[in-house]
C-alpha cells in the first residue's frame, strides 16, 4: 500500500520503463551525477529558498543554514518566501540565485508544482537542485530530495491517535475527525496517506468512525497551513456534527500549529479535549503535551536535517555523489528522485524527557 500511495503521481508506462532501465545505475552511484561530477570552488555560493515562516522549524532552518554554510566555507543566500499564498516570491528568489551563480540551490518549496521553470533554468546554468523537506513535483530537474521519512510520520501519527484513544477508552468504536495540510505542499498528501495506511483498516472494520464523513484529503485540507483555517474548520465541525451528545474521541492533526488551533476551538466550545496528534516538536505544543492536552507530536530534529543537507553540499563540492538511501519511493510525476531520509520519532508525555534529552530548548520543558 505504501508504494501505491507514495507513487500516486506516477507517470505513464513508457516513463516507468525508462526509469526502470536506469534504476540499477542510480542504485550503484547513489543518484544521477547532476553537475557532471565536476565539483566547484570551496567558497562557492549556495542558495537556500525556504517557504514563509509558518512554523518554528522553518525559522530555525534559516538560521542553521546561514551559520552552517558559513562555517563550511561557503557563501550563502538564504531567503524566505513572503507571507502571501502565492509562489511568486520563491520563483523570483530562485531565479536570482541562479543569476548570481549559485552552485547548489536548496529548496523548501512553497508550492511543489509551480517551480519547474525556475529549477530548469537553474539546471541549465549548472546548479544542483536539492528539494529540502518537500518534494518538488512535475519536473525532471530535481537532483536530490532530503527529508525525514514523511510517510512514516503519517503512520506514526495514525498509530498515536489509535493508541491515545484506547488509553482513554479501552473499547470503541471511536469517533474522529481528520485534518491535513496545505494542498500546495506535496508533503500534505504523504502525511495523510501514511496516517490513513493505519487508520483506514480500522475505519473499514467500523472500529473508527469519521463523524463528519469527511475522509478525503481535499475535504480535510488546511490552506497555507494556517492556524486560523484549521480553527475555523474545527468550529464548523463542532457546530454541525457535535452540537448534540456525540463525543469526539480524537483528531488527526498533521502538525503542532494546527493541533493547538484545533484544541483552542474545542476548548472554546466547552467540550472535553480529545486525543490530538501533531508534528514538529514546537515549544508550545511540548508544553501542551506535558500539561496533558495535546497527546503527541513528532520529533524531526531540524538541526540534523540541515546538517545532513550541508554534508550533501560538501560532497557535491568535491565532485562526488552524495549518499542516498531511497532510490525507489519518491516519484515526482516525471522521475524518481534519489532521496536521503532521516527517521522520525513519535513523542508523547511518556517519552518526552528521553526524546528531548539532548535538545537545550525542549529538555527543560519535560522536567
Amino acid at each position: 500500500m505504501r508504494k501505491m500511495l507514495i507513487k500516486s503521481l506516477a507517470v505513464g508506462a513508457a516513463a516507468v520503463l525508462a526509469l526502470t532501465a536506469c534504476s540499477n545505475d542510480r542504485e550503484k552511484s547513489g543518484g544521477d551525477t547532476p553537475a557532471g561530477g565536476k565539483g566547484f570552488a570551496k567558497d562557492a555560493l549556495i542558495g537556500v529558498a525556504l517557504p514563509s515562516k509558518t512554523s518554528e522549524n522553518w525559522v530555525l532552518a534559516g538560521d542553521l543554514f546561514t551559520n552552517g554554510l558559513k562555517e563550511a566555507g561557503f557563501q550563502s543566500d538564504v531567503q524566505y518566501a513572503g507571507a502571501s499564498t502565492t509562489v511568486a516570491d520563491q520563483q523570483a528568489q530562485i531565479t536570482a540565485m541562479t543569476t548570481k551563480g549559485a552552485k547548489v540551490i536548496v529548496i523548501g518549496a512553497t508550492d511543489a508544482a509551480q517551480l519547474s521553470t525556475q529549477v530548469a533554468a537553474a539546471k541549465q546554468a549548472g546548479a544542483v537542485v536539492v528539494a529540502y523537506d518537500r518534494l518538488i513535483t512535475n519536473t525532471p530537474d530535481v537532483d536530490y530530495y532530503i527529508a525525514f521519512d514523511n510517510f512514516k510520520v503519517g503512520q506514526l501519527q495514525g498509530q498515536a491517535l489509535l493508541d491515545g484513544m484506547k488509553a482513554k477508552k479501552p473499547t470503541g468504536p471511536y469517533t474522529i475527525e481528520l485534518f491535513s495540510g496545505s494542498p500546495d505542499d506535496n508533503n500534505s498528501g504523504v502525511f495523510f496517506n501514511g496516517a490513513m495506511d493505519v487508520l483506514k483498516p480500522e475505519i473499514d472494520k467500523g472500529n473508527v468512525v469519521v463523524g463528519s464523513g469527511q475522509t478525503d484529503v481535499k475535504q480535510t485540507a488546511t490552506q497555507g497551513w494556517k492556524a486560523e483555517n484549521a480553527q475555523s474548520r474545527m468550529d464548523s465541525l463542532l457546530n454541525s456534527t457535535y452540537n448534540g451528545g456525540k463525543t469526539l474521541d480524537g483528531v488527526l492533526s498533521p502538525n503542532d500549529t494546527l493541533a493547538r488551533a484545533i484544541i483552542t476551538s474545542i476548548k472554546g466550545a466547552g467540550k472535553p479535549i480529545p486525543v490530538v496528534t501533531g508534528q514538529d516538536s514546537e515549544v508550545e505544543s511540548v508544553k501542551s503535551i506535558m500539561a496533558g492536552e495535546q497527546y503527541s507530536t513528532i520529533n524531526k530534529d531540524t538541526r540534523k536535517l540541515v546538517a545532513e543537507t550541508i554534508n550533501m553540499v560538501k560532497t557535491l563540492q568535491t565532485g562526488s555523489d552524495p549518499q542516498v538511501n531511497d532510490t525507489k519511493s519518491y516519484n515526482n510525476g516525471v522521475k524518481v528522485v534519489p532521496a536521503y531520509l532521516l527517521p522520525p520519532l513519535i513523542v508523547t508525555k511518556a517519552n518526552a524527557a528521553e526524546a528531548y534529552a539532548n535538545d537545550p530548548k525542549l529538555s527543560p520543558l519535560t522536567k
